[in-house]
């Protein structure tokens, strides 16, 4: 009986670490850059009650696949009506196989669906990690749109192991990430 490995960690295997391996001279497979987690985040209004908390943080649990947890408030604040404990966020930390059936419907299914989509930017934090920001979460096919009260945002981490932007940059690409060409990227030729 063989154990299930997600398709996206069978791609990055085969197809993404001897692909580094021949373009970057790396000596050794370890030195391969790899995906480490992946951190999903959303705010929640100070004057939410608990009904659309608590339909946020379904819809946060269908989307990553694992149980979110609540983030409340340190201090309050009189000017953003926020009292000490309140509730203000809703996070999850994906690793393992999860982390990578996660980054699979993202590449495949959610991101394609954006109305008018042309590709993600290309641009990472300077220490090889990507951030992204949905402001829609009904593109994920576990929303169901009957049950949707209010539309929300979420912010993605990816965190990987790369040390330059260069090389983050380049694992994520051959793991199918649809990055937006840029304007230094020559255009393909066309027969005249």
């Amino acid at each position: 009986m063989s154990k299930y490995i997600p398709s996206l960690k069978k791609h990055y295997t085969e197809v993404v670490v001897p692909g580094l391996l021949k373009s970057r001279g790396y000596k050794n497979t370890h030195e391969v850059p790899k995906i480490v987690k992946v951190v999903l985040n959303t705010g929640i209004d100070a004057e939410a009650d608990k009904n659309a908390i608590a339909d946020i943080q379904r819809d946060m649990n269908a989307i990553a696949g694992q149980k979110t947890v609540l983030a409340k408030s340190r201090k309050a604040i009189a000017n953003f009506k926020l009292r000490q404990g309140q509730v203000v966020g809703c996070h999850v930390t994906l690793r393992g196989d999860s982390m990578w059936e996660f980054l699979y419907r993202l590449i495949a299914v959610a991101l394609p669906t954006i109305r008018d989509f042309r590709g993600i930017g290309t641009k990472l934090d300077g220490q090889g990690n990507y951030n992204l920001g949905i402001t829609d979460h009904t593109i994920f096919p576990e929303i169901s749109l009957e049950g949707v009260k209010k539309h929300i945002g979420l912010d993605l981490t990816i965190v990987t192991s790369a040390n330059s932007d260069d090389e983050g940059r380049e694992l994520l690409r051959l793991l199918g990430m649809p990055f937006r060409r840029s304007a230094e990227t020559p255009k393909p030729a066309t027969a005249a």
